[in-house]
């Protein structure tokens, strides 16, 4: 059997390759449809292809043929695939922040979206508070070398009473942190590399607005109602030999981490910034994704197609 060509176009200059199953097939797992499923999908639009004559077909008509056949089987994932491709064809690097208070599931989220979306780069705001770390004593910035929640007892001048000690160290940990976090967008954006950052340091108001309200820069706040459901994350990631996390810490704190994360929502809601409750890693990367794609993917943003 003669492979089929699939032509595209990159940098206004078209190209040839043969149809892959395996490339269809990782595209629809990122639709969410089963490995399995997606394969033998795959073969069967392989099939369709041959049984019609098609010996050239361009991505886009293609794509069409695709959507079409999964609205006949699924038309849940026919959307999500749909999304997707119009995420994939932007000229604009993607940048997606994803915030929320210890234990919420950011760092488990921004995983899965980043997958989803196929971006191959990540990175942690605990990380890039490392590298800051590296640079500047802790005699000139005492807090980041504290964790988010506990950032309050290396205050050079304790607040008044009437003040909330824990917010206060909070926000000073984070503001210094967020000088870097925008340092990796402004760099992603300069350099046109897609990325989602994530942890908790992505909060709303600290990041430049001049980057945030750019139709290509998303972020979302998670968060989670139910205090024990909160503790059971911490229980379930304590678990996790390789994870070495310090569960008797996060229990005794676990006030002060509570207290970290209405600040999230009110931040997040003083700022309209979308607050996602992450019960169900489903329905949280679908809402990310959906919410994405209200601001980019647009027609404006999408290459023009010269096929």
């Amino acid at each position: 059997m003669k492979k089929i060509l699939v032509e595209g176009e990159v940098g206004g200059k078209k190209y040839r390759e043969p149809f892959s199953k395996g490339v269809l097939s990782r595209s629809l797992t990122r639709a969410d449809m089963d490995p399995d499923k997606a394969y033998t999908f795959a073969s069967q639009i392989e099939a369709h292809l041959t049984d019609i004559g098609i010996k050239v077909i361009t991505l886009d008509d293609m794509i069409v043929i695709v959507r079409e056949k999964l609205r006949e089987e699924d038309a849940e994932i026919a959307e999500k695939y749909g999304l997707w491709k119009r995420i994939r064809k932007c000229d604009e690097p993607l940048i997606v922040l994803i915030g929320g208070a210890s234990g919420v599931g950011t760092s488990s989220i921004a995983f899965e979206v980043a997958n989803r979306l196929g971006i191959r780069n990540m990175i942690s705001t605990d990380m890039i508070r490392e590298v800051m770390r590296k640079i500047v004593s802790k005699e000139l910035l005492p807090t980041i070398y504290e964790s988010s929640y506990t950032a309050y007892r290396s205050l050079r001048i304790p607040p008044p009473p009437e003040f909330d000690e824990v917010l206060i160290g909070f926000r000073d940990h984070v503001d210094t942190v967020s000088i870097g976090v925008e340092a990796v967008i402004e760099r992603s954006l300069k350099e046109g590399i897609s990325i989602v950052i994530e942890g908790v340091h992505i909060v709303p108001g600290f990041i430049s607005d001049d980057l945030v309200k750019r139709h290509n820069v998303n972020m979302f706040v998670l968060t989670l109602q139910d205090e024990e459901v909160h503790k059971g994350r911490f229980y379930s990631r304590c678990r996790q030999m390789w994870a070495r996390r310090p569960l008797k810490r996060y229990m005794n704190y676990f006030g002060a981490i509570r207290r970290t994360l209405k600040y999230f929502e009110s931040q997040a809601n003083k700022h309209h910034i979308p607050v996602i409750e992450n019960i169900d890693v489903t329905t949280t990367i679908d809402s990310i994704i959906e919410n994405i794609t209200k601001t980019y993917g647009s027609e404006e943003d999408v290459k023009e197609d010269k096929s």
